[in-house]
């Protein structure tokens, strides 16, 4: 039997390859949203289920990266570029929790009243080819000294629900902080600035 040949016809370029989907592993909405800036829709939806737990004298700095870069191996595809995020919210070498109930979330605002903290935002992109590149984004916030009705109010409205820190800036708790020097979105979720860069450095497609 003749071999099958797997030219393309003299006269016709050959078929160009698919381009490499997008996965984002991350089911937060805030980071959809906020990819959207970007003009990118995910090609898929894929929440990482990691272990978030630091490990021992691990600093903020080296835990966000970490916990970016597993979260992007966790969704590897070998047909796509996964791109993960996680955002971390430090008082000095101290890693708040992510507030899952009401006194973790007024233990947070209480220790934050009034003084500067730190929130970083590290983002992985995993390539089609298992390279792995990463991007970090350090943000300065202030809150104002908050009294306690502003506690009791901003805790009753229910926005710190899982959020690092026990607040959401894109909330009401915005209106409570006195400034910021850094990347907004990357307080949010997703550092565009870094995210774009991350992308193109890469070679994924993007305006």
């Amino acid at each position: 039997m003749a071999p099958v040949s797997t030219e393309a016809p003299v006269g016709e370029a050959p078929a160009a390859a698919p381009a490499p989907r997008l996965i984002l592993a991350s089911a937060s909405p805030r980071r959809r949203e906020l990819i959207a800036r970007l003009g990118l829709t995910p090609d898929a939806i894929a929440a990482a289920d990691i272990d978030e737990t630091p490990a021992a004298r691990e600093v903020p700095r080296d835990y966000a990266r970490r916990m970016a870069r597993e979260k992007a191996c966790a969704a590897a595809s070998s047909d796509a570029f996964v791109l993960a995020g996680d955002t971390v919210v430090a008082c000095g070498r101290r890693i708040l929790p992510k507030a899952e109930d009401e006194t973790t979330a007024r233990a947070c605002l209480d220790l934050l009243s009034g003084r500067r903290h730190r929130v970083l935002s590290a983002i992985a992109l995993r390539a089609p080819d298992g390279s792995v590149r990463e991007r970090l984004s350090e943000t300065i916030v202030r809150f104002k000294p908050l009294s306690r009705e502003e506690v009791d109010a901003y805790i009753a409205g229910g926005e710190w629900d899982g959020k690092a820190g026990g607040y959401a800036i894109q909330g009401s708790a915005e209106g409570l902080i006195a400034w910021i020097s850094g990347s907004h979105s990357g307080v949010v979720g997703l550092p565009l600035f870094e995210t774009r860069a991350l992308l193109k450095s890469a070679g994924f497609a993007i305006a």
